[in-house]
């Protein structure tokens, strides 16, 4: 069994089951982290409906949440769902500012974690972005559409 993430009549991911109801349960943390609704709709009939321009202000309001924290244990908890979100971005044609968000961050760091060790930060030569990216693109080789 499987169900359906569509954007019109195109068809942007269908998981199975299981891997739909974990998405959709993270997808009502961010909402509520945020503070902002995805325009993921609900499932009915193994089918649901994404909002174009709600989804676009999702992404970018995760992406740059995602950029604030140096927090090594919530960084863990969000890429994953982070890098899939990154994918059906894409594959809905929304641009993802990639420069713009590899460069410092807009406005103060969040959930930065303090130890001995210091902030969080991506290796020597890395940006920050390339982490997730990399992520995304093997994400994307594996995230069925049919």
């Amino acid at each position: 069994m499987s169900q359906y993430f569509d954007m019109g009549d195109v068809t942007l991911w269908n998981p199975s089951n299981g891997a739909s109801r974990m998405f959709r349960r993270q997808v009502a943390v961010f909402e509520a982290e945020l503070g902002l609704g995805s325009g993921i709709g609900p499932m009915e009939m193994d089918e649901c409906q994404i909002d174009p321009v709600a989804f676009a202000a999702f992404v970018d309001a995760l992406l740059v949440q995602h950029r604030r924290t140096s927090h090594a244990i919530v960084l863990a908890l969000s890429e994953g769902f982070t890098a899939t979100v990154v994918v059906l971005a894409e594959r809905a044609g929304i641009r993802v500012d990639w420069e713009r968000l590899g460069g410092a961050p807009d406005g103060p760091r969040e959930d930065v974690q303090v130890s001995a060790a210091g902030m969080a930060a991506p290796p020597s030569g890395r940006s920050w972005s390339t982490g997730l990216r990399e992520q995304a693109a093997r994400l994307e080789r594996r995230m069925p559409r049919q």
